[in-house]
């Protein structure tokens, strides 16, 4: 890489930590530090809500779906606007209307408001974990995104560098200096993609050897390299690359039960919600991120994508050793790496990196604020506004930066463990807190049995759930695990193939079917439809909220605060919490 590329990156990535150190100095307290006063604006809000969103992983993640199917990988985050606009509508109202909820700092604090302070706890817990795992795909995210672009650095050294970063401004500064920086990097994104990524990119593929400004002037040009390009592209790809309609049922139903939920749930958004000044605002900054994520955000990633894939066919990624087959999340930044000039590829690197810090760091806040507010606080008497409770969040910020970097190091695929973290947080809090607001019934059992086992049906089914062998898999042992699956004709012939038809077949099977394979139970089975498993975790906890909820209803004369964890918030009379 230039050092004219590197300087302007150092530079960014130091004007971040900057960020950090400035409000290092102005926070006071638990509340500044984790809900950033409660006077923030619907602009600021509204860019670090869609930041946070889509981000890194989402961006790189978008990108990896152009490259393996086109266009129609814009969906998935049609389901995040769904998810925006549905809580602006319905979510919002009942949270900033509840005066119970004015001092509160996370989202688990509802749950201990609604039902008792285990109820609460775990709710807590689950969380933390999901939101971690989380950070750690956004570390991972910067991890590729920079190995793939500097040469000679692997992907571990990559790992520490962005968990350094994320970690240490994010430590420092808290909710303002999450908020802020992310309408920083929100701004450096879209520029970097809408005058840089996307159009070089795009001329890149039609056989621009060099950007030349003077030529890039030229309208004439432009249109006769434009349609160079188009041509290319066309005669690349497949016809169903192009099309809106490349994608199963089955895929909109399984994006949906993961992405249109978290917004129910997601401890991030639960924090701008308490750091807008009122409904208005926040429902305001909800429709602004909800528009910025589809079709905006959704159609720039995976037209990246795209002419990433472009250029791989075109054998564009050769001199950079990728060899014949391609990461489809490694194919951007392999992309951006070939075709931007000096001074470009700079601006570009800061762009994305700037996608993903701001995830990270919103992520790696709503862990810390769960661990101190919902769960440490259980346990001991937290005062919110002492500065060692300022200081205890910042020491575990730090804590679970450095184990959400250990994680990162664990995983290869950046979507797959977002979405994991995702699926864990939905089907554990979802059902539950959809009970707390909208259902008069209140049932402390039924919300603590349908978080523990609507996240473990999620969390058994994914880590059983069979993949695509890896190269050194024992694929004799495999087969006779999917035998009974394997088509009729191949169960005649048996065994009886080469190594290389039988990992085909293996593969083949695979891909036509969900199975779960629970080894330690001997039990092997197919989900239907090759629906996710966080459907059938929500249906699990579905069914335990409703049974149970009519089981062991609770004591309609107890008082809700009575039974609460001890945490940072003050107890409001119950008559004025009824809304």
């Amino acid at each position: 890489m230039h050092y004219i590329d590197l300087s302007i990156f150092v530079l960014y990535m130091l004007a971040m930590l900057g960020v950090g150190f400035y409000f290092l100095k102005k926070n006071k307290g638990a509340e500044d530090y984790y809900v950033g006063g409660r006077s923030m604006s619907s602009s600021h809000i509204g860019l670090s809500v869609v930041a946070t969103d889509v981000g890194g992983g989402f961006s790189i993640g978008l990108g990896g779906l152009g490259f393996a199917m086109g266009l129609s990988g814009s969906w998935m985050l049609f389901t995040g606007l769904l998810g925006a606009w549905l809580a602006a509508v319905f979510l919002i109202p009942k949270v900033k209307s509840n005066p119970a909820f004015a001092s509160f700092l996370t989202f688990p604090q509802i749950f201990g408001h609604y039902f008792n302070a285990r109820v609460a706890l775990l709710a807590g817990i689950i969380s933390a974990i999901g939101y971690t795992g989380f950070t750690s795909s956004q570390i991972l995210a910067g991890a590729k995104l920079a190995s793939g672009t500097f040469v000679n650095l692997d992907l571990n050294t990559a790992l520490l560098i962005m968990g350094v970063i994320a970690v240490v401004y994010t430590v420092m500064g808290g909710l303002k200096a999450v908020i802020y920086t992310d309408t920083i990097q929100w701004a450096v994104l879209m520029g970097g993609l809408i005058f840089i990524g996307i159009p070089v990119s795009f001329l890149a593929v039609g056989g621009l050897d060099t950007l030349n400004f003077a030529k890039i002037l030229n309208p004439a040009y432009l249109s006769e390299q434009g349609g160079r390009s188009i041509a290319a592209i066309r005669s690349t790809l497949p016809a169903e690359f192009l099309s809106l309609t490349n994608i199963t049922w089955q895929q909109v139903v399984n994006w949906s039960i993961t992405i249109i939920p978290i917004w129910f749930v997601g401890m991030t958004l639960y924090q701008r919600i308490y750091a807008c000044r009122d409904e208005r605002t926040a429902k305001r900054a909800w429709f602004i991120a909800g528009f910025f994520e589809w079709p905006l955000m959704a159609f720039m990633g995976v037209s990246l994508g795209i002419l990433a894939r472009v250029a791989a066919e075109q054998g564009m990624f050769e001199a950079l050793g990728a060899g014949g087959v391609v990461d489809p999340e490694t194919g951007l930044p392999m992309l951006l790496r070939t075709v931007l000039p000096v001074g470009m590829m700079g601006l570009m690197l800061s762009a994305y990196f700037s996608a993903i810090l701001s995830t990270a760091d919103s992520c790696l806040m709503a862990s810390s604020g769960n661990i101190v507010t919902d769960v440490l606080s259980h346990f001991f008497r937290i005062d919110p506004d002492s500065p060692k409770t300022l200081r205890l969040s910042q020491v575990v910020t730090l804590l679970v930066g450095i184990f959400a970097l250990w994680l990162a190091t664990t995983m290869t695929n950046v979507l797959d463990l977002m979405l994991y973290s995702y699926a864990f947080m939905v089907s554990g809090l979802f059902v539950p807190v959809l009970g707390a607001l909208f259902w008069k019934r209140r049932s402390n059992v039924a919300a603590f049995w349908a978080m523990l086992m609507g996240g473990l049906v999620t969390v058994i089914l994914q880590v059983n759930i069979l993949a695509g062998p890896v190269p050194d898999a024992d694929i004799t042992a495999l087969a006779h695990t999917l035998r009974s699956y394997f088509p009729a004709e191949a169960n005649q012939t048996g065994l009886n193939l080469s190594e290389l038809e039988l990992r085909n077949l293996v593969d083949q099977t695979l891909s036509a079917n969900s199975i779960v394979h629970i080894s330690w139970l001997d039990l092997t089975f197919t989900l239907p439809f090759n629906l996710d498993p966080n459907l059938f975790g929500l249906l699990a906890s579905l069914t335990l909220y409703i049974a149970l909820t009519f089981l062991y209803p609770n004591n309609t004369k107890q008082e809700t605060w009575k039974t609460t964890t001890a945490s940072v918030t003050t107890a409001i009379p119950q008559e004025m919490t009824q809304n």
